[in-house]
């Protein structure tokens, strides 16, 4: 049940890391680079996130649910 928390808190971080990216694209300057820095967390939390679903299924922790 806690890894499955832990999963649902990264989503969460990578939601919320997508909308500061936009709101730094539409009232930042051409000159600023918080949008790129957030767009960089968000892609280095998605892969984390699918590294941990990979660690998850091989340790038995979740299931696909019928997909094996």
């Amino acid at each position: 049940m806690l890894f499955k928390l832990f999963v649902i808190a990264i989503l969460l971080l990578i939601l919320i890391s997508l909308f500061s990216g936009l709101v730094f694209l539409v009232k930042d300057g051409s000159s600023s680079t918080r949008t790129v820095k957030a767009l960089t967390l968000r892609i280095a939390l998605s892969v984390g996130l699918f590294a941990l679903l990979l660690l998850g299924m091989s340790t038995g922790l979740i299931n696909p649910h019928g997909a094996f």
